[in-house]
């Protein structure tokens, strides 16, 4: 049964998949359809497909919305007002950690082994957050063999990416090289580019999900830790550095605020 409004919270996941450092599995988490999305995708190679399959239609034409839609308002805001918008981001992040520590029941389960993984999962998005993109500038126009391997290539680790709250899509593809080329193929509707990279997106989504199915099932509570050490981890790389005028500090508190505010409430209805 299509429920409608899937097609709103996939445009959230979208919307967040557009902006470098931000993960679309940060925002399914917040809108406790994360699960859901883990075993949807799963569950699309199975003999089960078609019960999958209105979820991940009406998901996935919020986030084809989103992408379209508000690519260019996201590029504007973090262009125009960079530090308000990603203040709001760290916001929903850190709203997102005292319902991850609840349902993991993290007091009574955490011991030293999930203590480590947690670590680590901050470890590893710091990792990535840190490097240094090897984006140019340049964006791929001439499609050898060489360029759709790495646009297939690149799908792939993205979709991953994606699936991994705390770990941004959108900022692997800079790390890789073809953030600059996917935003333009979008923008410009290059169909070769989008088919190319689209493609590896959804055999990443595919057998990512099953991945992470697998591990949520056997080892709940050490996958909990990990995600919450991503999630985490995810606060220091989106942040912008702030700066110090009394107006922009008012206001990007405000944003804080208004992202950490939208986590709890989400996080609660869920």
């Amino acid at each position: 049964m299509f429920d409608w409004r899937n097609i709103f919270r996939g445009m959230a996941m979208g919307a967040s998949d557009v902006v470098p450092g931000v993960s679309g599995g940060t925002i399914a988490v917040l809108l406790g359809i994360y699960d859901q999305f883990i075993n949807a995708l799963s569950g699309i190679t199975t003999r089960e497909w078609k019960k999958h399959l209105p979820f991940l239609i009406t998901l996935g034409a919020g986030m084809g919305i989103a992408i379209i839609a508000l690519s260019n308002l996201i590029e504007w805001l973090l262009e125009v007002h960079p530090q308000p918008t990603y203040f709001f981001f760290i916001g929903l992040i850190g709203g997102i950690l005292p319902y991850l520590l609840k349902e993991s029941n993290a007091k009574e389960n955490f011991k030293g082994k999930h203590i480590a993984m947690l670590v680590a999962g901050a470890v590893i998005v710091l990792i990535i957050g840190f490097s240094n993109p090897s984006e140019d500038g340049a964006i791929i126009t001439n499609l050898t063999v060489p360029n759709m391997v790495l646009l297939f290539g690149a799908g792939i680790l993205a979709s991953s990416a994606m699936m991994l709250p705390g770990i941004s899509g959108s900022f692997l593809l800079l790390v890789i090289g073809v953030y600059n080329t996917a935003i333009a193929a979008v923008s410009n509707f290059n169909i070769p580019v989008i088919a190319l990279i689209g493609a590896g997106v959804a055999i990443g989504f595919i057998f990512t999900s099953k991945l992470i199915r697998y591990m949520l099932n056997r080892y709940p509570v050490m996958m909990y830790a990990f995600i919450i050490g991503l999630v985490f981890g995810s606060l220091f790389v989106v942040y912008p550095g702030l700066a110090l005028t009394a107006g922009n500090i008012i206001i990007c508190m405000i944003t804080l605020a208004a992202g950490f505010f939208a986590a709890v409430m989400l996080g609660r209805s869920s």
